[in-house]
């Protein structure tokens, strides 16, 4: 079927001419109303609220069309008829119903979206808004978005002129992203013939961050935190650094100084991830063994350090016992290792042993056991049967480097090596540490002895080995002590109190607890220290305890055999630094409720000073006992479900009296 003017009808969609007359647009006008509106909305005919523009915007259409689309196109004139009864039509289903809903959904997003741009549609419409607007010019319409006329540029009307109601999905789907940017800019310009824009005008919330830092999409940079690493943000956060802790609020984000733009802000508030990025350039230049020199931002720098300590100080447990032996070991360690008096565990154990049970390994699990599933064992070492265990806190065993160890014995006749040192070193951040276990040659009157044990020890420690020396214009070849920052010595030393058993204990009946004031008058260690003959540098804090030697085992009580040896201060803690006032004594005392050796343990709590290294060193690369780890832990939660077992028994437990 066609029309007059040759053109093939088409059933898709039609279009309505103007007359000589006018005839049909006062037909339209008059008689169509409202019921002929929804009428060619049902059968997908695109009709104008202004019959006077029919005309013209059908004249300029087709005058934009191909010569060959017009020889093949009619044009029919319609006249409006009343609506037609509902016909009976199929149910859809839910599903159906859903999927439509959805579909209109998702070509109204597409309709919007340009696919030229990687990020949202704002840039599109703003880009479009700067091209001139074309008024009058119309495209088919879409079966989903029927409701809402879409008005096109010339550009689409030449590329689908006529559409069909149902075929011309495809097509409008294909050119969905050409009408996006003549749409911005109909919206901009406001190129509705008598009405309104039907949406309003996009803006960005504030201004878009620089190019530079939009390294990638706005998803990947939210899924870690921008830190101070990066060199974006490093010439910024010089001058204004802060502690940066995984639980700090937006706020003190900002105030600490971590926060460089708003596209930063966004990515520290990541709900998936708070590690900080790495960029593959830096992974591919930098070694994490010995890398560079430079401490901005180096592993062992200063930012790193103010991280997990603000006030660059760190507590150590510093502790002696000998355990003169024993199999038995102490059921309970906690008053040992954590006592009651700081509010704190600390951040590294260290604990010297002196004639050690014959199971090193089962008192290691023991310490391992007490300290928990926080704490590692970093290092232990054994000469004969001196022993020393480091256990530092889980989380910084990174920044430790390699530990060595040495040995001196001071007793060379004896098979067994139950006199001699032990030295262990490791550099920690940018401060080198040395402890020394000790056991010095033992009876009242060998002072000489003892000397010429601690002149041994300090030559004969080759420490360090391949850590480097923090400070070499400072050390000296004949002095271990002298190689490192911060020295702890500490160990049976054997020194006594040159005075006889009942003056001994008549001070200690006068003055049973604090004041010892008057039995360190005749300390040996004291007089020697204060002449200069033996530990050169090196300070020991005031003494508030009772004399750690020599106990009846099990007992509260002084030597009660034949022998009766005189109480003395035997078992010492003394520590010297390269630095003044970076060592600070917290706590010096003893732990009275172990009695299983005639030794009671001597423990000393300091807070010291660190300083940031460099990454010249090479790193521990976070290596520990794991095997002990386990065991430890595994032995912790027995026994802590046998307690609770025996709490339930006794609980469950009850007498029954008959009355």
């Amino acid at each position: 079927m066609s029309t007059p003017n040759g053109f093939p009808q088409h059933s898709g969609a039609c279009v309505t001419q103007s007359t000589e007359g006018g005839a049909v647009q006062d037909l339209h006008a008059k008689k169509a109303g409202k019921a002929a509106k929804k009428e060619a909305a049902g059968n997908g005919v695109l009709t104008f609220e202004d019959p006077l523009s029919v005309g013209i915007s059908l004249n300029e259409t087709l005058k934009l069309l191909p010569d060959e689309l017009k020889a093949n196109t009619k044009v029919k004139s319609v006249t409006p008829r009343p609506p037609r009864k509902p016909r009976l039509e199929r149910a859809a289903s839910l599903d159906e119903k859903s999927w439509r809903r959805w579909r209109r959904f998702r070509t109204s997003q597409e309709s919007l979206t340009d696919p030229n741009e990687t990020s949202s549609s704002n840039g599109s419409l703003q880009e479009a808004s700067l091209s001139p607007p074309v008024r009058g010019r119309a495209s088919p319409c879409h079966q989903c978005c029927q409701q809402n006329s879409l008005h096109s540029s010339p550009d689409a009307s030449e590329a689908s002129p006529v559409g069909k109601s149902r075929g011309g999905t495809c097509d409008l789907g294909k050119r969905a992203s050409e009408i996006s940017s003549a749409f911005g800019g109909l919206l901009r310009g406001k190129a509705f013939a008598g009405g309104k824009p039907r949406l309003s005008q996009i803006m960005p919330a504030r201004p878009l961050p620089p190019m530079e830092l939009n390294m990638a999409s706005h998803t990947l940079r939210t899924a870690n935190r921008i830190d101070s690493d990066c060199m974006d943000y490093r010439h910024y956060s010089q001058h204004k650094f802060g502690r940066v802790s995984s639980s700090l609020s937006d706020t003190r984000l900002h105030g600490n100084g971590m926060v460089y733009d708003n596209c930063s802000t966004d990515s520290m508030k990541s709900t998936f991830s708070l590690l900080t990025p790495i960029r593959s350039k830096d992974v591919r230049s930098r070694s994490y063994l010995e890398g560079s020199l430079l401490a901005n931002g180096a592993l062992l720098g200063a930012e790193e350090l103010s991280r997990y300590f603000p006030d660059r100080n760190i507590g150590i447990f510093v502790a002696t016992w000998n355990m003169q032996g024993q199999k038995e070991l102490p059921v309970n360690l906690d008053d040992f290792l954590l006592p009651t008096d700081p509010d704190y565990a600390q951040d590294m154990y260290v604990i010297g042993v002196q004639e050690g049970c014959p199971d090193r390994r089962e008192w290691e699990i023991r310490l391992q056991e007490t300290l928990g599933p926080h704490y590692v064992m970093l290092y232990s070492a054994a000469h004969g049967v001196l022993y020393m265990s480091i256990f530092i806190r889980r989380d910084l065993i990174w920044f430790c480097s390699e530990v060595e160890y040495a040995t001196v014995t001071t007793r060379i006749v004896s098979q067994i090596k139950t006199k001699g040192a032990l030295g262990i070193c490791f550099t920690f951040f940018g401060t080198s540490f040395l402890f020394i276990t000790s056991h010095f040659t033992s009876g009242d009157s060998k002072v000489n002895e003892r000397k010429l044990d601690y002149n041994k020890t300090i030559q004969a420690l080759t420490l360090p080995k391949n850590v480097p020396d923090t400070n070499p214009y400072r050390s000296s070849s004949n002095d271990v002590t002298t190689r490192f920052d911060e020295v702890f010595w500490f160990g049976d030393f054997n020194f006594r109190l040159n005075k006889d058993r009942e003056t001994v204990d008549s001070i200690l009946n006068q003055n049973p607890e604090t004041d010892v004031s008057k039995l360190l008058a005749y300390d040996q260690l004291t007089s020697e220290m204060s002449k200069g003959s033996i530990f050169k540098g090196f300070q020991e804090a005031d003494i508030h305890f009772r004399p750690s030697y020599k106990f009846d085992i099990g007992k509260d009580s002084y030597d009660t055999t034949s022998k009766q040896r005189t109480p003395s201060y035997t078992d010492r803690v003394v520590y010297r630094s390269r630095y003044r006032d970076d060592i600070h004594a917290v706590k010096y005392s003893s732990c009275p409720v172990i009695k299983t050796s005639d030794h009671r343990p001597v423990f000393a709590l300091f807070r010291v000073k660190v300083r940031p290294g460099r990454d010249n060193i090479p790193l521990a690369a976070g290596q520990f006992d794991r095997e002990l780890y386990l065991i430890g832990i595994k032995r912790r939660i027995t026994r802590e479900l046998q307690k609770r077992q025996e709490q339930k028994d006794q609980k469950s437990s009850s007498v029954c009296s008959i009355s």
